[in-house]
């Protein structure tokens, strides 16, 4: 019972069992990304926030590209904080011998500085 049609839009459309058109439409292929964390909270962002926003990147077939850009962007902004925050604090392989106890508090806090910074700045921001 499939008839297919093509509509003045170009658009083809199939005949359903219950008698209306549908348009045959289709999602653009995407290419596959490994997505880590920070591009899983950036879905979960926009799904939540921007739904417009996530709408208009899977239509695009860019959603996965988005989220592989901005879990890269998030990893080398997290890698440059920590060393500079490192650097400013003091933190170096030295304390790491003398006193590790102190090294992993401090290293802890810089880390959790640095991802709070970074999530603010590209996981969560508007665009």
């Amino acid at each position: 019972m499939e008839k297919h049609t093509m509509g003045e839009n170009g658009i083809s459309y199939t005949l359903g069992e219950d008698g209306l058109y549908y348009p045959d439409l289709y999602l653009p292929e995407e290419t596959e990304y490994p997505i880590g964390k920070y591009g899983m909270l950036r879905k979960s962002y926009l799904q939540e926030h921007r739904k417009g926003l996530y709408l208009e990147l899977v239509l695009a077939g860019k959603l996965n590209e988005h989220l592989h850009q901005i879990d890269e962007e998030c990893n080398q902004m997290m890698d440059r904080l920590v060393e500079q925050m490192k650097e400013v604090h003091g933190v170096t392989e030295e304390l790491k011998m003398q006193d590790q106890m102190a090294w992993v508090g401090r290293m802890n806090n810089i880390w959790a500085c640095a991802e709070e910074i970074t999530l603010n700045e590209v996981v969560y921001r508007f665009n």
